[in-house]
């Protein structure tokens, strides 16, 4: 959850979208932000396998889909201008950027919606699992939420190639996420067993 949300990396666009703003403001669209990607997080936790179920689609096909888009939004991360020099470019209106970019894509990305619906399958978790991850996805936001009220402080200290550098590496992670999700995938549908 910590690479596919990626908090030190919501930083800089954080920034980019609140430098108009005072640090009462700044702080309030932190902590508005933070809840929204919560919400979020939580309707796909909640909603989402139902959503696939009614639809039809098997968890395998999901895994293997999610899979592969994970993979190439790590790639992005890793080979691209990086996840924070692309959602800066987002930023167009000042006045809604708590909703966009910071809640979404930022925080709430798609690589966070796919893997919270893969990591709650009620066929593979089981319930108690499922509220760890769900725990995990809050404490992981809350997490994100101090670090954009101490963001002007990060960026003095770690500097924005540092946070570009960590950004990567939690790309990497995310990569080695998205491949083993693609082989639970084809394993689960071809009923194989992966050593």
């Amino acid at each position: 959850m910590v690479a596919v949300i990626d908090p030190l990396g919501a930083v800089p666009v954080f920034l980019e979208a609140t430098k108009q703003f005072s640090v009462r403001q700044k702080r309030r669209i932190a902590v508005k932000a933070s809840l929204i990607a919560i919400f979020i997080l939580l309707f796909f936790i909640i909603i989402g396998q139902m959503l696939m179920e009614g639809m039809h689609i098997t968890i395998a096909a999901f895994q293997i889909s999610g899979g592969v888009i994970l993979f190439l939004f790590a790639l992005t991360m890793v080979f691209g201008d990086g996840k924070t020099e692309e959602e800066k470019k987002l930023i167009k209106d000042y006045h809604h950027v708590t909703v966009f970019p910071i809640a979404i894509p930022s925080i709430a990305s798609p690589g966070a919606i796919m893997a919270v619906v893969l990591l709650t399958d009620n066929n593979h978790y089981s319930f108690g699992e499922q509220f760890l991850t769900t725990f995990i996805v809050i404490l992981v936001v809350i997490t994100t939420c101090i670090l954009l009220l101490m963001a002007s402080k990060i960026q003095e200290k770690v500097g924005v190639t540092g946070i570009i550098v960590i950004s990567k590496i939690m790309g990497l992670i995310l990569a080695a996420f998205a491949v083993q999700s693609v082989l639970s995938g084809i394993s689960d549908y071809f009923n194989i067993q992966l050593h």
